[in-house]
């Protein structure tokens, strides 16, 4: 997101009390709004910020772009100085009077200040330094939902995508024939104006024909001089399997096609996975809950239980207890890589009968009264472990 040019907040000003000689100059920190242990890094985004705000191209107004100017040149004077190491090492042992030997003579020494100065140039003006200047075309993104069984074995998809493609009639140049394009009168064709402001000059693209060193008198009747058209292409697309939601297929060159001969954007393809009434992803395996009997989870047995490749039968060993995991191996989800496959993992949930005939109460108590067992006698102990516990 680009910076907004807001106040950058309270800054020192220089003092314009009358007195025999010249002003002091000011204390280049103070003149930046930042600590004498500031980074190179909050450096630079001081620099920025207050070139910004005292821009004379940004003020209305003869006075006003005065003083901003006065004031611009104490920003880049300061920045100049703290930019470079050594520069600013002379200046916090010296102050100003280790400044004056070997500082440069239009205030652009040193890397620093010249990358700063290059991105307030972007920020103003778009970072449009020349004519013509070929543009890379948007990615676009698709947001495709696929079943759980789509995700889990791919698929072969035809998406249908609208956007911008570069215009057939006038193969991108926006004019209805060659003698169309004629050379802009204001810029000669360089797609940009220089102006001289204050100690140094700078440039900016041509208003008449927006920085691309030319005029189109006719444009083309398809783009309409736009180089792009708005069309709907059937693009295929494998989805490989074991893809999940949440992720994203990048498709080379497919999304928007760019201006001035610049290259296309990409397609994004964004995978969403519905749910499964049976089955759930863990990774590489799937899981799903297998309802049984409690006379087959006590006896044991075999039941048939689902799979995405249909169903098949298993055996319940004798004594199954609740929530028991039993895995089938290789039914599970495909890796992406193409090392195998996951399992299937079956989570055994046991019914309980909540309607019994009299036969069928008068054979449990039997079972129980078989066991051992009280049909109270597991309740009573409950309690009395719990009492044991608290004493």
């Amino acid at each position: 997101m680009r910076p907004s040019f807001a106040d950058p907040g309270a800054r020192s000003r220089r003092d314009t009390t009358l007195r025999d000689g010249p002003l002091p100059k000011p204390n280049y920190y103070e003149t930046l709004g930042v600590d004498r242990t500031a980074s190179d890094d909050e450096l630079k985004k001081a620099y920025r910020k207050m070139a910004r705000q005292h821009h004379p191209d940004l003020q209305t107004g003869d006075a006003q772009k005065k003083v901003s100017e006065e004031k611009f040149k104490e920003v880049n004077e300061a920045y100049e100085i703290l930019s470079d190491q050594e520069k600013r090492k002379r200046y916090d042992m010296f102050g100003h009077a280790g400044t004056q030997q070997g500082a440069g003579q239009d205030g652009f020494a040193g890397g620093g200040f010249g990358d700063a100065f290059n991105d307030i140039f972007e920020d103003f003006f778009g970072g449009q330094r020349g004519g013509n200047r070929a543009e890379r075309g948007n990615d676009l993104q698709y947001n495709l939902e696929l079943t759980f069984e789509e995700a889990v074995y791919g698929k072969d998809a035809k998406l249908k995508i609208p956007r911008w493609e570069m215009c057939g009639d006038c193969k991108g140049s926006g004019a209805k024939s060659a003698s169309s394009v004629k050379t802009c009168p204001s810029c000669k064709g360089a797609g940009q104006m220089r102006f001289q402001q204050g100690f140094f000059s700078i440039s900016r693209p041509c208003g008449q024909c927006e920085g691309a060193g030319r005029i189109i008198t006719e444009p083309c009747s398809a783009c309409q001089g736009r180089q792009r058209t708005y069309r709907e292409r059937t693009i295929a697309v494998h989805i490989p399997a074991g893809i999940e939601s949440g992720m994203r297929l990048r498709l080379s060159n497919e999304g928007e096609h760019g201006i001035n001969s610049g290259p296309p954007g990409d397609l994004y393809v964004a995978i969403a996975v519905k749910p499964h009434p049976v089955f759930q992803r863990q990774g590489q395996d799937i899981l799903c809950e297998v309802p049984i009997q409690f006379v087959t989870a006590v006896l044991g047995g075999k039941i048939e239980v689902p799979t995405l490749q249909g169903t098949t039968i298993i055996k319940i060993p004798a004594g199954t207890q609740q929530d028991k995991t039993m895995r089938i191996k290789g039914l599970g989800v495909p890796s992406l890589k193409g090392q195998g496959s996951g399992d299937q993992l079956m989570i055994i949930k046991i019914q309980t009968p909540t309607k019994l005939t009299a036969r069928q109460k008068e054979l449990l108590r039997e079972f129980a009264k078989e066991s051992g067992m009280s049909l109270d006698e597991d309740s009573d102990g409950f309690f009395d472990k719990m009492k044991t516990f608290f004493e």
